[in-house]
């Protein structure tokens, strides 16, 4: 029995060591799965819209774009100029005008990346039309209400401080009615006027002047801004142009000024005189040149 069991210890032992060296000299081999080894379930989609802009000085040079691109965390644009950016959405400044291929390059954590590419052009847009103001009552006739009663020609030109011309209906250039300016007497004409900044622009009116007594003078100014009194008038002039044609009183001849209305959107026509002659004016323009 003892010979049995000690038999039966043996075998035992043997047993486990054999199952020992089985697992010491078994080699365990496996694979560790690569990032990409399973497809990304949701990857990178590139796409942006761009937009020129507008306005002053040369914004349309520069061109914003905004990034639309899903399921990525970085991103790299090419504009097709030489310049890159790896910020979200962006902005480029263009050398000037021509057409570019711009590239979107977005990537995902995992590496996957999606690439877009769309052309854009830069073209400088047209310059805007300047704007032509409408003279009210500009040939001095009754019936224009535009600033003041009908009844009255000369609503449009009045300014505190300065005595408004008189109406004469012969002789005129056109229609029924002129200004006339009396010798003797300081009358002035003054009106407001809406513009475009940095244009140039002529206004030109028709004058006539009796033939005696001799060295009289129309002036036809422009002031750089809108005044509230008369008294203003001399020192916001930035154009000016005298008329002394005293060869026919009856005869309307043009008298034209160009001038710049620089920074500012608003100047202002002044008409007067020197008061040796009896004066008179007639239908007032001004053009865009």
């Amino acid at each position: 029995m003892k010979n049995i069991l000690k038999y039966n210890k043996l075998s035992l032992l043997t047993l486990l060591g054999v199952f020992s060296i089985a697992i010491i000299s078994c080699d365990f081999e496996y694979d560790l799965p690569e990032a990409n080894s399973i497809a990304d379930q949701t990857p990178p989609q590139a796409d942006f819209q761009s937009a020129q802009g507008v306005g002053v000085a040369e914004e349309w040079k520069d061109y914003t774009f905004s990034n639309l691109s899903t399921s990525a965390t970085t991103y790299l644009w090419d504009f097709g100029d030489g310049n890159t950016s790896t910020s979200v959405d962006a902005m480029n400044t263009y050398p000037g005008e021509g057409t570019f291929t711009v590239t979107l390059t977005a990537s995902d954590n995992l590496g996957v990346t999606s690439v877009v590419s769309k052309t854009i052009e830069i073209v400088e847009p047209d310059a805007p039309s300047a704007i032509i103001p409408v003279i009210g009552e500009a040939g001095f006739e009754d019936g224009d209400d535009s600033c003041g009663t009908a009844a009255d020609g000369r609503d449009c030109w009045r300014i505190s401080g300065g005595t408004i011309f008189g109406i004469t209906s012969s002789p005129v250039n056109s229609g029924s009615q002129g200004a006339k300016f009396d010798a003797g007497s300081n009358r002035v004409g003054y009106q407001a006027l809406t513009v475009s900044p940095n244009t140039d622009y002529t206004v030109t009116i028709y004058y006539t002047i009796k033939t005696a007594p001799t060295g009289s003078a129309m002036r036809l100014a422009i002031l750089g801004n809108a005044i509230s009194n008369a008294s203003e008038a001399e020192a916001a002039i930035i154009a000016s142009v005298t008329g002394n044609d005293q060869s026919d009183a009856n005869t309307y001849v043009p008298l034209s000024v160009t001038f710049n209305s620089g920074a500012s959107n608003t100047i202002a026509i002044w008409i007067d005189s020197n008061n040796v002659a009896e004066s008179r004016v007639d239908d007032v323009s001004i053009v865009a040149n």
